[in-house]
């Protein structure tokens, strides 16, 4: 792994409820860690100190949001996020790996919760200043496998987790379309059996992306 940076990155993880992102997240920030690389590791919603409170009504006690309430709450969470942990972490050349982000609110509240999805990609820009992922991975996995590995990781399905199995899989096929519509920024990788072989084709890409971009040397 190279190990100096230049600039700072914004990697993002992405994916339906059960595909790991929080398992690898952490250990691709371990790798890099032990390479020497400068890393911020990070997550949304509840990146930032007022972002928990945001993530705690957003996943345990927000059963009577409407979809807008819910999609107002994300972008207020993004919009902190951003202007305290993102932007200062990239201005430090560090490199940011955030547990979703943008994406996650156009699958989620575009295509699983059937908001508009164009007022929402205007939403993402301003609560994001515009910051867009220099890579995205999409780790992904088929809805029912999902579900059953995200509940027996919990102590109980957090209150996205209980919206149902048609709203998981308008969610995926969300990611999935605009993993299509993005392939320069997006890596697909579908979970594998074995944890280690999903973190080997994550480290893979991730190394081959930094090496082509040139941000480290």
């Amino acid at each position: 792994m190279l190990s100096v940076l230049k600039k700072g990155l914004l990697i993002s993880f992405e994916g339906p409820e059960g595909s790991g992102k929080s398992t690898h997240i952490a250990r691709l920030a371990e790798t890099l860690r032990a390479a020497g690389v400068p890393i911020q590791l990070t997550r949304e919603p509840g990146g930032s100190p007022l972002g928990v409170a945001f993530r705690r009504i957003l996943l345990e006690q927000g059963d009577g949001l409407t979809p807008l309430s819910e999609l107002f709450l994300y972008e207020a969470d993004r919009a902190q996020h951003v202007q305290d942990v993102i932007k200062p972490a990239l201005a430090a050349g560090k490199v940011v790996l955030c547990d979703r982000f943008t994406d996650s609110t156009l699958a989620y509240q575009g295509w699983g919760r059937g908001l508009n999805r164009r007022a929402i990609q205007t939403l993402n820009a301003i609560a994001s200043q515009n910051i867009l992922p220099d890579l995205t991975i999409l780790l992904d996995v088929p809805v029912e496998r999902g579900l059953k590995l995200a509940h027996a990781s919990k102590k109980g399905h957090d209150r996205l987790e209980r919206a149902g199995s048609a709203f998981h899989h308008r969610v995926r096929a969300g990611f999935l379309a605009l993993a299509r519509s993005q392939p320069k920024r997006f890596r697909v990788i579908a979970q594998q059996e074995k944890i280690e072989a999903t973190q080997q084709k994550i480290s893979d890409v991730v190394n081959t992306f930094l090496k082509k971009r040139k941000q480290v040397a």
